[in-house]
């Protein structure tokens, strides 16, 4: 496959330099080429999002890519550490760039993870001039601009796992991940998917990695072979309670099928998305437009999430799941991703807050991290109302909204949108490397 074969063409000695990682980044240092990235995607450059509540009242989270000087020094104890601490909930964040130093401050305040897609690494590679001197020796050694992509992305991956490896071994491997995910090429491609999560577990080479896999059914059987092969997997872009259910399954199955006496060393997240689904929902009821279906607008997603939760609850338990509990293992936690609001009318914690619950993560992009350390109550909510979720979810369906059809759709958006975040990162590269070779000649 092409895309294997691309990935096959990663130096393992170039990736798995650690020492030129954290400590070789330098915002300030201008590339040897005056050339830089074609800015794509300018305006969502999280240095344009502001938040509605006490905005100048304390130093911001964001994490400022390819900035002089970073974030600066470490803050005090934040919201972010009660969150864990007292619910046990684990915060991560969902965005990666260089200088991948500039998580420090995050930690410090309470991030435990990272999470990282294709359209993160476009934005991140496509408006900064960070990762030009790396991409310079790789084109001028004669990698092509799919296996430059990738060692690009290893290199991060790797020197993000380094920060976090501290929660990782305090957690005795139940937090401290960084996810990265396979080609958005391959959601159709089962085998392909397998092939490449284990290249990727074995070229990223750190203990804390979590290989991101879509919840396409064609890659449902591709994470039961992935967690059989004893790798960690972050199960990505679930949209719907049957395909959790499904994912849920594939994970069961995989540790069933691993033959390892040990499974204490497989984990697993669930990225159950939240956002999206009203975005799409709403639109949907809009369209009808009776005062019933008006007032369920911003109710979708949070409710289906706490029925999302329900299942979670009853599927790891009961004799299957202590059967492998003796084995050592882990229960596949639920990750809400997709956790910024899109619409201005709602609360800015709308989804963090109301999904706040032992046993999962929440990762949040820049705006929604920024709120709910600002202004965010930490207490337990996401099974706080679970028969009013029930009535919400049945209400809709009511209406004559199909859950499944809604799932699939926007899991066909996810998977598109990625694929044109890769494609178009690929094109730019493409264009920055045939604008280096004119300039060498």
């Amino acid at each position: 496959m092409a895309t294997i074969s691309n990935l096959a063409n990663l130096t393992r000695a170039s990736c798995v330099d650690s020492k030129s990682s954290s400590s070789s980044y330098s915002a300030s240092v201008l590339p040897r080429s005056s050339i830089s990235f074609r800015t794509l995607n300018a305006k969502l450059s999280s240095s344009h999002l502001s938040l509605r509540y006490n905005q100048q009242s304390r130093p911001s989270l964001f994490v400022k890519c390819s900035v002089s000087g970073g974030n600066g020094t470490a803050g005090k104890r934040t919201t972010l550490h009660d969150l864990y601490e007292k619910e046990g909930q684990s915060p991560w964040y969902d965005n990666l760039c260089r200088p991948v130093t500039d998580l420090l401050p995050l930690i410090a305040r309470g991030v435990r993870g990272v999470t990282s897609n294709p359209a993160i690494f476009q934005k991140a590679i496509s408006t900064s001039n960070a990762y030009n001197d790396q991409f310079r020796t790789l084109v001028e050694s004669g990698k092509d601009i799919e296996s430059a992509y990738w060692e690009l992305v290893v290199k991060d991956i790797q020197d993000a796992c380094k920060l976090f490896e501290s929660i990782y071994d305090q957690t005795d491997g139940a937090d401290g991940y960084v996810s990265v995910e396979v080609s958005p090429r391959l959601a159709d491609d089962t085998q392909g998917t397998v092939e490449a999560a284990k290249y990727l577990q074995k070229v990223v080479d750190r203990r804390n990695v979590y290989i991101k896999i879509p919840a396409t059914a064609p890659c449902i059987p591709s994470i039961r072979d992935v967690i059989a092969s004893g790798i960690s997997v972050n199960v990505t872009l679930i949209f719907s309670i049957a395909r959790y259910e499904a994912v849920i399954d594939a994970y069961l199955d995989g540790l069933e099928a691993s033959g390892l006496d040990d499974l204490s060393r497989v984990t697993s997240v669930a990225s159950f998305f939240v956002s999206r689904v009203d975005t799409l929902m709403d639109k949907m009821l809009e369209q009808i437009g009776t005062p019933e279906a008006l007032d369920l607008r911003g109710k979708a997603a949070v409710a289906q999430a706490a029925l999302a939760y329900k299942l979670y609850q009853k599927k790891f338990s009961g004799p299957r799941w202590e059967a492998l509990v003796k084995k050592g293992a882990k229960k596949q936690r639920l990750l809400w991703a997709s956790t910024s609001v899109k619409n201005p009318a709602y609360s800015d914690t709308l989804y963090v807050a109301p999904l706040i619950g032992p046993d999962t993560v929440s990762t949040m992009p820049d705006q929604a991290l920024e709120a709910f350390a600002d202004h965010g109550i930490v207490k337990r909510t996401i099974d706080a109302n679970v028969s009013e979720a029930e009535g919400i979810y049945s209400a809709l369906e009511k209406l004559g909204i199909d859950w499944n059809k809604v799932g699939d759709q926007l899991e066909d958006e996810g998977v598109d949108s990625f694929k044109k975040s890769f494609e178009s990162l690929l094109g730019t590269l493409q264009e920055k490397a045939n604008t280096l070779k004119l300039a060498s000649h």
